[in-house]
């Protein structure tokens, strides 16, 4: 067997794609001519179909992605994020817990629908719907913008190379003993829709817009998805704020896409603001 032969997708990895080409003979190529390789050997695992009676939202009739039966370190999560260019395979260090991967208690999308959302609209959607229905005490919060949404902050510096950041900070997710999640997808936000991730549903009830702001997110700030769990999510960043005066702008955008995060945390954007300058990690929690 070739070099060629041995590295192309098993079988079961094809099901994940919409035209099913998992490198075999006879179906290895893409609608574009491009044959998906691995070139990493896969712990035990399989493929995770939604649960009818949970996927409200699902429309595929394909599984939403591959998970891992035991956990993996970081350096494997490092080899196969290298990887992902030619096997179409974004890799995710998930929660250990049997929801809401195992059970299928997700509701995946198509990468596609991401494409109708914008980081912008969704902030200031966001901004207005709560500022209309805060009273004044809690106005303070949004200090110093008040009523009026700021919009997206501008980009950041690059630092590192954002694949590089990525791969130490799955270092120190892994620590948690995390299974691994493969999804097909083109860039590592559309994970959060095509995996059927629901752990901001008490934020917002579909998670393609929040998709959208994690996209806009790896352009300007070099993020890479890295983690997820029940209701957390984890980002590394390479091209943080590093001044006051962005971190500030930046945080009122975390708290449109993840209230909680400074309501239950710093309790205000200017505190929050400190905790994430320079910081190459973003983390997130919904109650």
């Amino acid at each position: 067997m070739s070099d060629c032969e041995s590295e192309r997708l098993p079988p079961v990895l094809g099901q994940l794609f919409a035209d099913g080409a998992d490198g075999s003979e006879g179906g290895g190529e893409t609608g574009e001519g491009v044959v998906r390789r691995l070139s990493v050997e896969l712990p035990p695992g399989d493929v995770v179909w939604p649960d009818p009676g949970y996927a409200q939202l699902a429309v595929r009739r394909r599984p939403a992605f591959w998970l891992s039966e035991v956990a993996v370190s970081g350096e494997y999560w490092a080899r196969l994020r290298a990887q992902h260019e030619r096997s179409g395979l974004w890799p995710v260090l998930l929660e250990d817990s049997v929801q809401p991967w195992s059970a299928g208690q997700i509701a995946p999308d198509t990468a596609g629908q991401i494409d109708n959302y914008h980081a912008a609209a969704f902030m200031a959607e966001v901004w207005s719907d709560w500022i209309a229905r805060a009273n004044l005490d809690q106005l303070e919060l949004l200090d110093p913008f008040g009523p009026e949404c700021p919009g997206p902050a501008p980009s950041g510096r690059l630092a590192a190379d954002p694949g590089v950041v990525a791969d130490w900070y799955a270092g120190l997710v892994a620590e948690r003993r995390t299974p691994l999640g493969l999804v097909a997808v083109e860039r590592g936000a559309d994970a959060l829709a095509v995996m059927g991730w629901q752990g901001a549903l008490n934020h917002n009830e579909w998670m393609v817009p929040l998709a959208a702001v994690v996209r806009s997110w790896e352009d300007r700030f070099g993020v890479r998805v890295v983690g997820m769990g029940f209701n957390t999510l984890d980002l590394s960043v390479a091209a943080p704020p590093t001044t006051s005066e962005h971190a500030l702008h930046v945080a009122a955008e975390h708290w449109t896409f993840c209230p909680d995060s400074i309501i239950q945390g710093a309790g205000n954007l200017i505190d929050y603001a400190e905790q994430i300058k320079g910081r190459n990690a973003w983390s997130f929690w919904w109650d």
